[in-house]
């Protein structure tokens, strides 16, 4: 239950995008640091659960939107997502530092930052802050962009290499 108004499963793995901001809005209302930040989250690994954990010491509430399995399957290829992404989202939804996940269907999460209006936006090492999708809008909203490192050796594409080694 967020409100006497709006009822929120919270222990369901995904929310919708209206359940979303509704949950942030609440959050924001009670004087509480929103932190945002997505990805495929395909195949989950030490570094994922590092990056979340850093994500969420950014603030008091962490967003995870997961790409859905025809936004992962346009990035990162036809065989992908390895998990699907009621898999994936139950998966985050479950781990400490996540606090509330949902899915996207774009290539980006623009629409979602724009929606939710994050008070901090986290991506990993790998982007420039510069290029960071939703930039702009955490900004003018006041907010802030902030990059996390990898662990060094952890990927997802790593981790399927590692398995197709194996078994040739």
């Amino acid at each position: 239950m967020i409100s006497k108004e709006i009822h929120i499963d919270t222990e369901k793995p995904l929310l919708t995008l209206d359940e979303a901001k509704a949950f942030a809005a609440f959050h924001k209302s009670q004087g509480k640091t929103l932190v945002f930040t997505n990805g495929c989250f395909d195949i989950l690994h030490a570094g994922h659960v590092q990056y979340l954990s850093k994500a969420k010491a950014m603030g008091d509430v962490l967003v995870v939107a997961i790409n859905s399995d025809k936004s992962v399957k346009r990035l990162k290829g036809e065989r992908r997502p390895i998990n699907s992404e009621t898999d994936r989202a139950m998966i985050l939804k479950n781990l400490k530092p996540v606090d509330a996940v949902l899915l996207f269907e774009d290539d980006t999460p623009l629409s979602v930052i724009e929606a939710l209006l994050p008070d901090v936006l986290v991506k990993g090492g790998d982007w420039k802050v510069e290029n960071i999708i939703g930039r702009e809008v955490v900004e003018a909203g006041g907010g802030t962009v902030k990059t996390i490192a990898f662990l060094e050796g952890r990927s997802t594409t790593g981790t399927i290499e590692k398995v197709l080694a194996a078994y040739r």
